[in-house]
């Protein structure tokens, strides 16, 4: 099953200092057909000024996963970590037993990211929080684990939950190909960049596609593209 959730169908909010897109349910956008996809629960694509952002505010239970597609985010928690990442990068926060944070745009341009939740595998746990680069050749035609809750992911950020978020770079009229550990997974794509083909369906930078009981899934850019990819069960 392949579904295509084009961007002008997301929930919106805008707030002036942050333009957001949500994916799924979320604040004031409730919409009962689009609560979660399997443990897979947000996925919100925020613009946020320069600036300006998040104040200091509590998360509990749920692996916090945030991929900056421009500019940079500073991050600083009440366990006293402190953190700029980059376009192109990730960090991830392990809510845990609580923790408190606040994400700022310091820069003197907008600042674009996905910000991904999901569900973990067990409550509570120490909390935690990390980050780290990933050059965009080491995903040149290729997935490459981003965070991780699977075993063999070892250069991945972990996350506490049995699902993958994964990045790839695809040059127009090539092709990467994902398979799932067993059709039941729900995989959920997202071009930050570009546009492809998934299979025989087409999708514009920034639409959602849904995909599930599938043994392989093809994407084809039909321009260059930047892929972000969450595997989740």
């Amino acid at each position: 099953m392949i579904e295509l959730r084009p961007f002008n169908s997301l929930g919106a909010a805008n707030h002036d200092w942050l333009d957001a897109r949500h994916h799924f349910s979320f604040a004031s956008y409730h919409d009962p057909e689009r609560t979660n996809w399997g443990s897979l629960r947000v996925w919100n694509d925020d613009t946020i000024q320069a600036g300006t952002g998040f104040p200091t505010h509590p998360h509990n239970d749920m692996e916090i996963i945030t991929y900056v597609r421009k500019g940079a985010i500073t991050h600083r928690d009440s366990l006293g970590n402190e953190g700029r990442t980059e376009a192109g990068d990730v960090q991830v926060m392990s809510a845990g037993t609580g923790i408190q944070h606040s994400e700022y745009n310091r820069e003197d341009d907008a600042t674009q990211l996905f910000q991904i939740w999901i569900i973990p595998d067990q409550r509570g746990g120490k909390p935690d929080w990390g980050a780290r680069p990933f050059p965009k050749g080491d995903r040149a035609g290729q997935f490459v684990p981003l965070a991780s809750g699977v075993a063999n992911d070892a250069d991945a950020l972990p996350i506490r939950t049995d699902a993958r978020v994964l990045g790839a770079t695809v040059k127009a009229g090539e092709s990467v190909t994902y398979a799932p550990r067993d059709p039941s997974r729900h995989l959920y794509l997202v071009p930050a960049t570009g546009k492809v083909r998934v299979e025989d369906t087409e999708a514009q930078a920034r639409d959602g596609v849904a995909i599930t009981k599938v043994d392989t899934i093809t994407i084809t850019a039909l321009e260059d593209s930047e892929l972000v990819l969450v595997d989740a069960a």
